[in-house]
């Protein structure tokens, strides 16, 4: 039975994870790999807006650096904050986190 009950809350505990993979907002589901303008018209602005790091990145034979910048929706339903992170333009991973 113990068995039983753990199999079934481990789905719940990773649906309870942070990382998505889309956001669903007003005009659209923003996904990883779509562009900042895309998200911005399905989502409309965030409320916070900043760059936090350069990165890195390999094209060919050649290294680009590339910005990294981290876009905040919400609190949404629930009080839950949207942390978008992307880097050269492009959604590479949506969190969310209980605002306070």
């Amino acid at each position: 039975m113990k068995t039983r009950l753990t199999l079934l809350g481990l789905p719940l505990l990773l649906l309870a994870g942070e990382s998505f993979a889309s956001l669903r907002c007003e005009k659209g589901i923003a996904s990883e790999g779509d562009r900042m303008v895309e998200v911005q018209s399905k989502c409309g602005e965030p409320v916070s807006q900043n760059v936090i790091a350069y990165s890195k990145t390999r094209t060919g034979n050649r290294s680009v650096e590339v910005e990294v910048q981290e876009w905040v929706y919400g609190p949404r339903s629930g009080g839950m904050l949207y942390f978008l992170r992307f880097e050269g333009g492009i959604l590479k991973r949506i969190e969310s986190k209980r605002g306070s």
